[in-house]
């Protein structure tokens, strides 16, 4: 079944969302990240994308109460992402009630610790985070781009036992103009066993549907649900 997940970014303990990562480019939505997730609990969601930007920021994590919070008052599936970066931080995300933990920068940059964390947690446990900007990859909350094909980071990883896949489109995330369609059909023909997520530029159902028809595994949403494109009560359909 298609998978709708909505998506929590955390500055400051509130829900925000960024225009292509960028942090000047902030809108707040909401001060209760715990009263969102429950809206979308109540709704008949069953996953929750839930990103630390200051941990993203920071390289370490900051907002554990949120994460905490929404693991001890719903039943949320929570993937938890931002500013993983040792044994450390993904044992506390892990400890603190997150279901998969993201990890996108650390595979790039330190990627024997990364691989020891699928050995450690199970692939189940891990979600690989492939953010692209022309098909390269981009990584530390998108500040800086690599000449990495996204094609080759993901078969890479997909070779060493990673079964899930976060992929944002960095230049279309936030601007509501359509998801990367070919960007996904690319990979799902590529990698045809992988969970692939899509992420970024999602702006209408229509867009919701043309990536369910694709067969991949699901799609984050953040600022067309915020910005009321659509409700949680015509998400149903994809239920």
């Amino acid at each position: 079944m298609f998978q709708i997940i909505p998506a929590i970014d955390i500055i400051d303990g509130k829900c925000v969302r960024l225009t292509q990562g960028d942090f000047s480019q902030k809108t707040e939505y909401n001060t209760d990240p715990l009263a969102v997730a429950k809206s979308f609990e109540n709704a008949g969601l069953k996953r929750l994308h839930l990103v630390d930007l200051d941990g993203a920021k920071q390289k370490k994590i900051i907002n554990i109460s949120v994460l905490e919070s929404i693991a001890k008052n719903t039943n949320l599936h929570i993937d938890f992402g931002g500013g993983i970066q040792s044994d450390t931080d993904i044992a506390k995300a892990f400890d603190h009630g997150a279901a998969q933990v993201t990890g996108g920068s650390i595979a790039i940059k330190n990627a024997t610790l990364f691989e020891k964390w699928i050995s450690v947690y199970g692939a189940e446990k891990l979600i690989l985070g492939a953010d692209a900007k022309n098909e390269k990859i981009a990584i530390s909350g998108w500040e800086e781009s690599t000449e990495v094909s996204i094609f080759d980071f993901v078969g890479q990883w997909a070779a060493k036992g990673i079964r899930y896949v976060i992929s944002t489109d960095v230049a279309r995330d936030g601007l509501l103009q359509g998801a990367a369609v070919e960007l996904y059909k690319k990979m799902k023909l590529q990698f045809p066993d992988l969970q692939i997520i899509a992420s970024g530029g999602v702006s209408s159902l229509a867009d919701l549907q043309e990536l369910a028809n694709l067969g991949i595994y699901g799609v984050i949403t953040g600022k067309a649900l915020y910005e009321k494109r659509f409700t949680l009560e015509e998400l149903k359909r994809f239920l």
